[in-house]
């Protein structure tokens, strides 16, 4: 029987300062669904956050970002996870489903350097 293993998960500071955590390890087995949720110091309405994950010997594989009610998902992944938010714990969730070997992998949230940009300015007649 394979499992999915979800080793060490990004806990960091970036340069600007927030916080992103993450368990350190999950292991699921294939077939079932997998949900890790990613708490971060920075506002989830304002910024965008991405997961993105490495399998063993593997370049970095991106699987999505989210912000507010915006997201994006990589085309080979979207049909595999889902990506939510709860604004009032600043919280990124990210939920994968019929996990198999293949999806063995480190999986890193990391602060997306795009601000979103919502102003109130008058206009200037």
């Amino acid at each position: 029987v394979y499992c999915v293993r979800f080793h060490h998960v990004f806990s960091s500071t970036d340069v600007h300062g927030e916080e992103l955590t993450q368990p350190a390890s999950m292991t699921v087995q294939p077939g079932q669904s997998l949900s890790i949720n990613c708490k971060v110091s920075y506002s989830v309405t304002s910024y965008y956050t991405a997961f993105i994950r490495q399998p063993a010997g593997k370049t970095l594989e991106w699987i999505g970002s989210i912000a507010g009610g915006t997201t994006y998902y990589s085309d080979k992944l979207k049909n595999k996870f889902s990506l939510s938010t709860d604004t009032s714990t600043n919280t990124i969730t990210i939920r994968g489903q019929n996990m198999q070997a293949e999806d063995t992998a480190v999986y890193y949230c990391a602060r997306d350097p795009t601000v979103i940009h919502i102003t109130n300015m008058p206009v200037q007649k």
